[in-house]
């Protein structure tokens, strides 16, 4: 099967310091990646690579077979890759309805009649009550952003980037912030996502890493020195000393 995300080779340095050093990782529909790794290790900077918002050096970025490289951001989300925020970037005074229909809308390259009456359209509004049903949101449709939960505003942002109908998912620690109580609705959101869809999640929360990923990725001072499955990580020395350390040694314990 083709890979429907690849990286090859990506190199970024700034300064003559090399933050993303010679990364390559592929994907297939339906993969479940946690990338993970310390503070400092270049995980921004790889998304911001991949996503368009940065330039690398060398290397090349590809979205089901076709070359991304030299697209720009936006570009890349009309191609399949669409990536949440580890703060949400949503706009206080519109509701959960605008938002997802604006991101309809946007897809299909109707964005300029938002603001006629996208009430009035039956297409978009079936698929904005489906979505916002889907996440439990569907009570919120109209109420301002301002006035719902944080934790209902994170899935708020998980229901615009599906409206986008990604190829390629990437979630930056989509949990953060979120009230304890209210992580098991993140968490069940996280595994209703479509099978066929390939998902790469930024987490810091390893419990959360080890329930949802089948794969993990370990990035340490700009390069990549695990990629493997969740019970493999926690064994390697490299990653325990890079990383993991109490947590491993605690769960190796367990």
């Amino acid at each position: 099967m083709q890979p429907i995300f690849e990286v090859r080779n990506l190199k970024r340095a700034f300064g003559g310091l090399a933050v993303t050093n010679d990364v390559s990782l592929s994907m297939a529909p339906g993969d479940r990646v946690a990338l993970i790794g310390p503070n400092g290790a270049g995980k921004t900077t790889f998304v911001n690579l991949v996503t368009g918002n940065l330039r690398p050096d060398s290397g090349e970025v590809r979205i089901a077979g076709e070359p991304v490289t030299g697209v720009d951001a936006i570009g890349r989300v009309r191609r399949g890759l669409v990536r949440s925020f580890q703060v949400t970037r949503l706009f206080a005074d519109m509701t959960p309805a605008e938002h997802v229909a604006l991101a309809v809308l946007q897809r299909d390259g109707r964005a300029g009649r938002l603001f006629g009456n996208f009430l009035g359209m039956p297409d978009v509004m079936v698929e904005v009550q489906e979505l916002l049903g889907k996440l439990g949101l569907k009570e919120l449709m109209h109420r301002k952003v301002s006035e719902i939960a944080y934790g209902q505003q994170r899935l708020l942002e998980l229901a615009v980037a599906l409206a986008l109908k990604p190829k390629v998912l990437l979630l930056d620690e989509p949990a953060a912030g979120v009230p304890q109580s209210d992580t098991g609705r993140i968490e069940q959101a996280l595994a209703d996502l479509p099978a066929d869809l390939a998902v790469l999640m930024i987490e810091h929360d390893m419990d959360l890493v080890f329930r949802f990923a089948k794969r993990v990725i370990v990035l340490a001072a700009g390069a990549i020195i695990f990629d493997g499955s969740p019970s493999d990580v926690t064994k390697d020395p490299r990653v325990r000393e890079a990383y993991l350390g109490s947590y491993a040694n605690a769960s190796h314990a367990a």
